[in-house]
């Protein structure tokens, strides 16, 4: 395992489509495996995506900037001076990029520097995610999640409604489903062919993090002593299902949650620093980060399921092979 100790905490992990990773920090900085550093924002990083290209990292900061940065440069996207870019998404099928500042949304295009939409919320948006063929656009906001197409400029958007804050919020891979983590300690869903309502609840702490993998047949999320994992397996996805919990730790709080789109192994960052990765058929976890420490506030496995990276609220990261 490859280990580093920056100067302020993780925001985010990434692996470009190379596989190298990167890291997003708090001062500002993006910070390459390979030992680059792009100094990008006055003030730190607050969200953090793959560019639709799958080379470098799109961050946003406390700055109001969108910065693409690479090994070798860094690019301006957008400057909202004043505002913070509280989140980000990135589609590689249709090459959009969409960020957050406050109630405002913003698309951009990443092949046509003048391609620009603006969709406007009653309340401020807390996440981003694009469906899977990067056509629909869906945003986390309290009361709500509100979809568009993210290329119409003049459209009238879809509200999924459902009382409370949503937090997070992401599409199944097959499309079929719109899974949202709540401000309390629950899940809510829509299959949305029919806008059938979801109900995943029994969760002792708030939802932070989700991943889908294993092909889309499963779901895990963070929130508990264990990973939880949600089947997604026919129309019905985990409609009528139970949820199972891997990985109990006793001592222990899943505060993210990482795995490769199409393997079956899952990993998990613990609030007392720790990190574990399993096989779910054939377990058990085994420690990849062993030692507690600072929360967990970065994790990403790389797609072809063969590294993990990882990064904490105090600046230590490592890269390891699994």
């Amino acid at each position: 395992m490859t280990t580093y100790s920056f100067d302020a905490p993780v925001t985010a992990a990434l692996f470009d489509a190379s596989g190298q990773a990167a890291f997003a920090l708090g001062d500002g900085t993006v910070r390459f495996a390979g030992g680059q550093v792009a100094d990008v924002h006055d003030g730190a990083v607050l969200s953090a995506c793959l560019h639709p290209s799958g080379q470098g990292v799109v961050t946003g900061g406390d700055d109001g900037r969108v910065v693409w940065s690479r090994p070798d440069q860094a690019l301006e996207l957008a400057d909202l001076s004043g505002k913070w870019i509280d989140a980000l998404a990135s589609s590689s099928a249709s090459g959009l990029i969409a960020f957050s500042a406050g109630r405002t949304v913003t698309v951009l295009d990443a092949a046509d520097p003048h391609f620009r939409r603006d969709f406007s919320h009653e309340r401020s948006v807390a996440d981003l995610a694009f469906e899977p063929k990067g056509r629909k656009l869906a945003c986390a906001t309290y009361g709500a999640v509100v979809t568009w197409f993210a290329r119409i400029e003049t459209q009238k958007p879809t509200l999924l409604k459902w009382a409370g804050s949503h937090t997070r919020v992401a599409y199944s891979p097959d499309g079929a489903f719109l899974i949202s983590a709540m401000q309390e300690n629950q899940l809510h869903g829509w299959r949305l062919k029919d806008s059938k309502d979801l109900r995943m609840g029994g969760y002792p702490s708030k939802i932070r993090d989700m991943t889908f993998f294993d092909q889309g047949r499963l779901m895990a999320t963070s929130g508990a002593n264990g990973a939880v994992v949600w089947p997604f397996v026919g129309s019905n996805g985990p409609m009528g299902k139970e949820a199972s919990e891997i990985g109990h730790e006793q001592t222990g709080l899943v505060v993210r949650v990482a795995a490769a789109p199409g393997g079956q192994v899952l990993a998990a960052g613990l609030a007392d620093g720790r990190v574990w990765s399993m096989d779910v058929r054939t377990g058990p976890h085994r420690w990849i980060r062993a030692d507690k420490s600072a929360a967990i506030t970065a994790l990403i496995m790389s797609a072809d399921g063969r590294r993990l990276a990882w990064g904490d609220e105090t600046g230590e990261a490592g890269i390891a092979d699994l």
